[in-house]
């Protein structure tokens, strides 16, 4: 039995406009990052792997030749917790960052996580 608290849906809603593409459906936050294709899809669902080992708290993962979607939810908790939240702004700071201007690194020759517009 779990100890986190299940938010309710108003709570939800309050967090996630602070959090980018993420949105609520189906009892699941829910983030698509569109890729460069195969290349790019494995390179973020491993990325996000790792992310979610480390933390001990695990996504479901659609990994497709264009994008990969991300489903997060406490299972335990029968809903949406911090813990998702939580993860859900890693997952976002990390699968987006690219190297700041100014900087030595360059990044990749072709972006392997497409811009949204």
């Amino acid at each position: 039995m779990s100890t986190e608290q299940a938010l309710d849906p108003s709570e939800i809603e309050d967090r996630l406009r602070g959090l980018g593409r993420w949105r609520y459906h189906d009892g699941m936050l829910r983030r698509s990052f569109p890729t460069d294709g195969w290349r790019g899809s494995l390179l973020v669902a491993n990325a996000i792997g790792f992310l979610c080992e480390a933390a001990d708290h695990h996504a479901d993962l659609l990994v497709t030749w264009p994008r990969v979607e991300v489903r997060l939810a406490t299972h335990s908790a029968g809903g949406i917790t911090e813990k998702d939240f939580e993860v859900a702004r890693l997952i976002e700071s990390q699968i987006l960052w690219k190297p700041p201007a100014g900087s030595s690194l360059r990044g990749p020759g072709t972006p392997f996580v497409k811009e949204e517009r």
